[in-house]
């Protein structure tokens, strides 16, 4: 059975002065790292550039699906958690929901409902590009969520030790739906 390299890109810092989840734009900052996943992912063969429909995750891959000369295709299911209004305490919401998995306000989801979607999209993408590489523009909570499940000594501090790291980039090798390895890319 073939392998399929799956590189998961968290997206680089946002502007969280606009607080729509979805049209959340890159800051300069954030538009330079972009940059830098280009540099870090152009010489792998890279298939196909999957995203998440959300602005800033779309932004972070984009330069690198131009430089590929492939279309970003957005799926749904790789969206963020739906927090259900804006947190002003993050940490300390996210730390309830790392010890409840079941635990969303009002009108959000929680971090079980998340990893449900994200890794059904996953493994599905996985199956669907046997023996190639893809890229994956996504979000802390999601790629968190989807290393939880294959490993779930994966909790709160491991989430929390990749908040801050924007353009985080992770190489995860699946042989169908089993992931044989996953380590961090440094640029």
């Amino acid at each position: 059975m073939d392998r399929t390299t799956i590189y998961f890109v968290r997206h680089a810092e946002s502007d969280v002065s606009v607080r729509d989840d979805l049209t959340r734009p890159l800051t300069a900052r954030g538009e330079a790292d972009a940059l830098r996943v280009t540099t870090a992912l152009k010489g792998l063969d890279i298939a196909r550039v999957y995203s998440s429909p959300y602005k800033r995750a779309v932004d972070t891959v984009r330069d690198l699906a131009q430089t590929l000369g492939l279309e970003i295709i957005t799926i749904d299911d790789l969206r963020e958690r739906a927090v259900g209004g804006w947190v002003e305490d993050f940490v300390g919401f996210a730390k309830k929901q790392w010890s409840d998995f079941s635990f969303k306000l009002p009108g959000g989801e929680s971090p079980g409902e998340v990893q449900v979607r994200n890794v059904a999209a996953v493994l599905k993408m996985a199956a669907e590009n046997p023996g190639t590489s893809i890229v994956i523009g996504t979000h802390g909570t999601a790629v968190s969520t989807i290393i939880n499940y294959f490993n779930p000594a994966f909790g709160f501090a491991d989430f929390y030790s990749i908040i801050d790291k924007t353009s985080y980039i992770l190489r995860c090798v699946f042989q169908g739906q089993v992931l044989l390895s996953i380590e961090e890319i440094g640029y």
